[in-house]
C-alpha cells in the first residue's frame, strides 16, 4: 500500500509494536482531560497507564512491607510495639 503526497509517494510502514484498543469512557475521558497535557489521546492513555502501573507497584510494596511489618512483630523481632500498653489502654475502656 502506498500513499500519494505532492512531493511523492510514501510506502505504508505499520508500526512495529503492537497495539490495544481502549474504550474511552467517563472516567477515561476525564483523566485525559486532566492529566493529557495536550499531548495526543494515545500518549495521554500511554502516560497514564505507566504512571497506574507504578501507583499500584508502590501500593503492592507499600502492603508487603505492612505484613512483614506484622508478621515481625508477632515473631517478636521488633520492640517498636509495646504490646504491655496496648493491654493496659484497651483494659481502660
Amino acid at each position: 500500500m502506498e500513499v500519494s503526497h505532492p512531493r511523492g509517494t510514501f510506502a505504508v510502514v505499520p508500526s512495529t509494536k503492537p497495539r490495544i484498543q481502549v474504550t474511552i469512557d467517563k472516567d477515561l475521558a476525564t483523566a485525559v482531560a486532566e492529566f493529557g497535557g495536550g499531548k495526543s489521546r494515545s500518549r495521554a492513555v500511554h502516560d497514564l497507564a505507566l504512571r497506574g502501573a507504578d501507583a499500584i507497584r508502590a501500593e503492592n510494596r507499600r502492603l508487603q512491607e505492612s505484613l512483614e511489618f506484622l508478621r515481625r512483630l508477632d515473631a517478636g523481632e521488633d520492640d517498636r510495639f509495646d504490646f504491655s500498653v496496648s493491654a493496659r489502654l484497651h483494659a481502660e475502656r
